[in-house]
């Protein structure tokens, strides 16, 4: 047997995984959880690894959750009530690492599921962290920079007990930029009595910041769509993107598409999307965003909605937005050539890698395509702790560098195990959090 999801000339098609698929829309619809889907991945992974029962189920428990709830003053003078968390998955392989995220949505299974995949895809980098998330339960757009800085400052005091730069290092995820991670720099400093720059990561680089780390999860999507078109002997000149989602992943993803000489087609965010089959002005575009803070009204392109965008021809699908996108539902509708890389952490369930797999998709699994956020986070916080900091051309040459060689890692994987690139991912990741809990054995 050849491994499943490569190019018909190299693959031959197996048995689908069976899985019950949800709806498209969060909003309206009920969609999978979304620790429940980190476990049947997990569970799909596990038959390829030779590992003892007590092991695998230390993996597939977390090993530390906290649920905070704080009061913020308004800028009404009112008072109101905010629930955050914060989850460690997995401390094997070094000090937990993973965002926070500020969205109306969060709850505790999303974290956890996030926490989970953040250990897998910091072990596929071969990076030495373990797993962990974060989240507030509120809108940051309803929130005043005043009032988002009471909020982040309380959250951050709440969860000090797990933080450090050897025990917990957060970053920015969905709803948190560099200015938040700022303020809970600041907060923890402030706590200690002294500036403690390696807390976090994703921090402005007047304050310890690495250069490039802002545009290093969207370029490390396109630095391993490039390594899987030069492995498959595509070309990737000309080759048609569609991006769902354009916030910072999705924008660093449009931007280097382009300028890598894609033709990105079309790109959507939270208010709607547009399509100009002839091809974006992707620079123009992100000046038109940073005025008007949604792509909707770019006069340069149709309007379209985001179920339209997902069944769009094109070579290169680029889900960069949130959870349970691809499901049973909007699988069938993809019409992508080539391959589907996934920005987005979780967008495709179970049953649509399924559907996706017998329409002859490869799928760059989130854990390996999106993971130069945390390869640069991880430059971030070694340049923190040495006091020495690089320029933004190393930065990047670094980063390429990792994200080739854990895409040929992963590939390898998969014609190894005539299986497909998501379960090679998991695979290696689980493996090698596994070798290093046997490694240092249990205590007592």
């Amino acid at each position: 047997m050849t491994i499943q999801n490569l190019p018909q000339s190299e693959a031959a098609v197996s048995s689908a995984i069976s899985s019950e698929g949800k709806t498209p829309s969060r909003a309206s619809q009920p969609v999978e959880n979304p620790y429940q889907m980190a476990l049947r991945q997990f569970d799909c992974a596990i038959p390829f690894l030779n590992l003892k029962a007590g092991i695998i189920e230390m993996l597939k428990r977390c090993k530390r959750e906290l649920t905070v709830t704080f009061p913020v003053k308004m800028d009404d003078g009112s008072v109101r009530i905010f629930t955050g968390y914060r989850v460690h998955h997995n401390t094997a392989r070094g000090p937990s690492k993973g965002g926070i995220r500020y969205s109306p949505h969060v709850d505790l299974d999303e974290v956890r599921a996030l926490a989970m995949w953040m250990t897998w895809k910091c072990a596929v980098v071969n990076i030495p962290y373990g797993g962990a998330k974060g989240g507030v339960i509120c809108d940051p757009r309803q929130l005043s920079l005043h009032e988002l800085e009471g909020l982040t400052r309380r959250y951050a005091t709440e969860i000090a007990m797990l933080l450090g730069p050897d025990r917990d290092v957060p970053a920015p995820d969905m709803g948190t930029n560099p200015q938040i991670m700022a303020w809970i720099m600041d907060t923890y400093s402030m706590h200690h009595g002294y500036s403690v720059p390696a807390v976090v990561t994703g921090k402005p680089v007047n304050i310890g910041g690495s250069a490039g780390r802002l545009e290093a999860t969207g370029r490390g999507v396109m630095f391993t769509v490039a390594e899987a078109f030069k492995t498959f002997g595509w070309q990737l000149a000309g080759a048609e993107v569609v991006v769902q989602g354009f916030g910072n992943v999705g924008s660093i993803t449009a931007l280097t598409a382009h300028q890598m000489g894609c033709k990105v087609v079309a790109v959507s965010d939270i208010e709607g999307g547009i399509y100009n089959p002839a091809g974006l002005n992707i620079p123009k575009l992100l000046q038109y965003v940073k005025e008007f803070r949604t792509v909707v009204g770019f006069s340069e392109a149709e309007q379209i909605t985001n179920d339209e965008l997902l069944a769009l021809p094109c070579d290169i699908l680029v889900p960069a937005a949130t959870e349970n996108q691809l499901t049973r539902v909007t699988a069938p509708r993809v019409r992508a050539r080539k391959l589907v890389a996934e920005g987005a952490n979780g967008p495709t369930t179970p049953e649509a890698d399924a559907i996706l797999k017998d329409m002859g998709l490869i799928v760059i699994p989130d854990i390996l395509c999106n993971a130069g956020g945390v390869v640069v986070s991880y430059f971030e916080w070694v340049q923190d702790l040495q006091q020495l900091f690089w320029e933004e051309e190393t930065v990047t040459d670094q980063l390429r560098r990792i994200m080739v060689r854990s895409f040929h890692d992963v590939y390898n994987r998969a014609k190894e195990l005539n299986t497909t690139m998501r379960n090679a991912a998991l695979v290696l990741g689980i493996g090698r959090v596994a070798e290093a809990t046997m490694t240092r054995g249990l205590y007592p």
